[in-house]
């Protein structure tokens, strides 16, 4: 039987059980794209589809495609040839030929004759060859108009399973394949030339994909997974689409899943792993997943695998994926992470379960308070020897304490439900999850110093990344948005407002609130407008309605799909490593004392959603109010704003004492000179028996009981025993007293009566002195070594940082921080 007979039988063959499905799932439309013929069995690239093609060769007369940027576009071949030329790319692209190279069948010259010829040299099939040269003896143009010259028929298709080629033999393969064969002979590679036909490639030819000697199974498999990475949005090369399917082929199997994918190199593994990963979602609903151990993420629109595999105990497993069902649905987004979190904490109860009951926890009714009892003490083991942290023991905890609740009410306990039988007593109290940890770090802002050398050096992530990339993390960090929500901004996501200013618009995922609006700086307002014009330039067929700001290298012909922030934040990773060690100053204790040394900034602590606790602290120490920043961070709750400033206890007690070692009376001197650490007492006199006025302390008791608002001598502090002020007063000090010397100036210069002049006019001995205290404030600091003033310095930060503001009708400092002077506006 011929090869196109088989291929017949085979497409009329009955398909197998999974086989029916798959081909009914693949598209007419798309079949019409790759010009597919179920007998032929050729996939024919559609070069005028974004996914199937790419700009071609600069080279005149060269067709073939440019793929990567790095070719600047040069093809592969001509691109080696140019690095040989020593010629700029120009010069070689207008005066370099294309390197011409016979592929293809070439049919005889003698009309209708349907016998190929032996190639480009010898235009005539093998029969007429030999008659030509044989018989006539005349040139071939004269020997194909001979009116004796009969065309011959066809032999019939090339023996090689792959190949759809005309043989030049009864018996044999087409000339390509009869070359190979014999050089496959003369290499002694061809024991078995049954097997030899079976498994080897077809001629490659431009733009077309052979999938013939593949069974029907494998073909549908190959058809149904192609369509479904086209409709992924994944660019297809047909460079590696061939060599995929010849190593399919080449390993016989009768389906994808028995491929070894170790024989693969990485980019058609790569194709075969996503294949594989099409093949393995098909025909999935929740019914057919929820009885898995490990369920596809897909079935339920989530990302990955969900894994209950690793709970022992049959019923608790059961009873988990029923809480998994129910909980699913009233999640948002695609991530999977909560529920593994959730399930997770099971995991270590059924551990527990395993190891301290005889039956292993198999009985559910056998199980009581005892073991929970066992459970929280391992965690608390667990967490004492280090292998869980302090908060994952909070949240095993918590979690566990919520599914076990929750499969109560779900009425899993009731009759032919997993938790039949269980103890009423099995479960958590609230009494039961433990403390959360104390926070000894200030959130997890990043230092200014940090700051200041990841901005200088944001040239280089270009570098690293992409352009998209650079845009991302600037954004992230002028914006202080969650990396997703700026890895999702669309094209149009600028808009000014009727003054001309700024607003940029996003979609708060994590909170399900559409079309948020922040006002940004011009600065960040030209980032977006030069990433737009970049995405325009490249995408220039796109409607802007469909385009993404930051869209994707990968898979994504048409513009309209994001970066991730999975991608974003391994370029940033890897840029982050690539940069010198960052030198904060670090306070140690070397001999007994305290000293400030630069030392390495751990490196770890740099991702992009630190970003946003250091925009949060930037603004909270420029003294934006809490509730200002709470809309600004876009939370519901101002208690999850505070998560994102804050200075501990133990931070904010080592700075009070340093600005306390600082502290003056109205006089200018010194009220505790040699103080090295406060005593208990000491704090919590301060706490009780000192409030803030605008530029200190005071310590009048009826003031303090009235919270500030009972002063006599109507908050002119310089001029009461009370007052006191530290280091950490002094921009308000100063401020101050520019504010006096202003307000004197423009008094003098009003017209008013003179007793309403002197009424408002700022004192001489008001302001002589404020300008004594604060040339002692200064001359206390200048006799610091440089290491105490650094000290002191971060100690004034921590305080301010904390510092509830006053305004009783003073000036008020506000801080402003800026991180990149040197940028231009937009």
């Amino acid at each position: 039987m011929t090869v196109i007979h088989a291929v017949v039988s085979a497409a009329e063959a009955p398909a197998d059980e999974l086989t029916d499905p798959l081909r009914e799932a693949i598209s007419p439309e798309f079949l019409q794209l790759m010009s597919w013929d179920p007998q032929v069995r050729l996939l024919v690239i559609p070069r005028d589809h974004p996914q199937f093609s790419a700009p071609e060769c600069l080279v005149a007369g060269c067709d073939k495609m440019v793929y990567y940027a790095f070719q600047q576009g040069l093809c592969v071949g001509c691109m080696k040839r140019w690095e040989k030329s020593g010629q700029s790319i120009e010069e070689f692209a207008g005066t370099a030929k294309r390197n011409w190279r016979a592929i293809g069948a070439v049919p005889c010259q003698v009309p209708q004759c349907a016998r190929p010829s032996n190639g480009m040299a010898t235009p005539l099939c093998a029969a007429h060859l030999h008659q030509q040269k044989r018989i006539y003896k005349i040139p071939v143009e004269e020997f194909v108009r001979h009116p004796d010259v009969v065309p011959l028929e066809a032999f019939g298709l090339c023996n090689v399973a792959a190949c759809y080629r005309q043989r030049q033999s009864p018996a044999g393969y087409c000339p390509a394949h009869a070359q190979r064969r014999r050089a496959a002979i003369r290499k002694g590679g061809l024991d078995d030339e049954e097997h030899w036909r079976r498994t080897t490639n077809a001629i490659s030819e431009h733009g077309v994909i052979s999938l013939r000697g593949l069974p029907d199974r494998v073909v549908h498999e190959i058809l149904y997974s192609l369509q479904e990475r086209v409709a992924e949005g994944v660019m297809q090369k047909d460079y590696l689409l061939r060599p995929f399917c010849d190593r399919v082929r080449s390993q016989q199997v009768t389906t994808l899943t028995e491929l070894d994918l170790g024989a693969f190199n990485h980019q058609t593994k790569n194709i075969a792993t996503g294949f594989l990963k099409h093949l393995g979602r098909f025909g999935l609903t929740p019914e057919t997943e929820r009885h898995k151990d490990i369920w596809s993420g897909y079935a339920f629109g989530l990302d990955g695998n969900i894994y209950f595999d690793k709970i022992s105990q049959s019923w608790l497993r059961e009873a988990t994926k029923a809480w998994a069902l129910d909980d699913i649905p009233k999640r948002r987004g695609k991530s999977r992470t909560a529920v593994q979190s959730h399930i997770n904490a099971i995991v270590q109860l059924s551990d527990s379960l395993r190891l301290n009951r005889p039956d292993h926890g198999e009985d559910v009714r056998a199980v009581a308070r005892v073991d929970v009892t066992v459970f929280l003490n391992r965690l608390r083991f667990l967490n004492e020897q280090d292998e869980l942290s302090g908060y994952a023991h909070v949240r095993v905890v918590r979690y566990a304490r919520r599914l076990l609740s929750r499969m109560r009410t779900l009425g899993l306990t009731q009759r032919d439900q997993p938790l039949h039988g269980v103890c009423e007593t099995f479960g958590l109290q609230a009494d039961d999850v433990p403390d959360d940890p104390e926070d000894n770090e200030a959130g997890k802002d990043l230092p200014t110093e940090v700051m200041t050398q990841l901005c200088q050096h944001l040239d280089s992530l270009e570098a690293t990344g992409s352009s998209e990339i650079r845009t991302g993390v600037e954004l992230i960090i002028d914006t202080g948005r969650r990396p997703a929500e700026i890895c999702r901004l669309p094209y149009d996501c600028l808009e000014r407002d009727e003054d001309g200013k700024l607003t940029l618009i996003y979609d708060n995922h994590k909170s399900a609130r559409k079309a948020r609006r922040l006002p940004i700086s011009g600065e960040t307002g030209a980032v977006i407008t030069a990433q737009q014009e970049r995405v325009r330039a490249r995408f220039p067929d796109t409607p802007t309605s469909e385009l993404k700001l930051l869209p994707t290298v990968l898979t994504n012909k048409m513009g309209t799909k994001p970066v991730t922030p999975e991608w974003l934040a391994s370029r940033h990773r890897a840029w982050v490593e690539s940069l010198p060690e960052f030198l904060v100053p670090t306070v140690v204790t070397v001999k007994g004392r305290q000293v400030t040394k630069m030392l390495p900034f751990d490196k770890a602590k740099i991702f992009p959603y630190a970003y946003r606790h250091t925009y949060a602290q930037r603004h909270a120490d420029a003294g934006v109010a809490p509730d200002a920043l709470q809309s600004l961070m876009d939370h519901r709750q101002l208690t999850t704003t505070q998560q994102y400033y804050r200075v501990s206890e133990t931070r904010k007690r080592e700075a009070v004492e340093r600005v306390t070692a600082m502290q003056f009376d109205r006089n200018g001197n010194r009220v505790w000179r040699k103080a090295q650490a406060l005593l208990d007492s000491e704090h919590a006199r301060r706490a009780i028996g000192e409030v803030q006025v605008p530029y200190g302390l005071c310590t009048e008791p009826t003031n303090v009981q009235a919270g500030g608002h009972d002063c006599p001598v109507r908050f002119r502090c310089v001029g009461c025993d009370h007052f006191r002020t530290d280091v950490s007063y002094l921009p308000d000090l100063e401020a101050y007293l520019a504010d006096l010397l202003r307000g004197r100036e423009r008094l003098a210069a009003f017209a008013a009566d003179s007793w309403a002049k002197a009424e408002a006019m700022p004192s001489d001995d008001e302001i002589t002195r404020i300008r004594r205290l604060v040339k002692r404030v200064r001359e206390d600091l200048e006799d610091l070594t440089e290491e105490d003033r650094i000290q002191i310095k971060e100690a004034v930060t921590t305080v301010r940082r904390t510092r509830r503001v006053v305004s009783l009708g003073l000036p008020r400092v506000r801080p402003a921080q800026d991180l990149r002077p040197e940028r231009p506006a937009g």
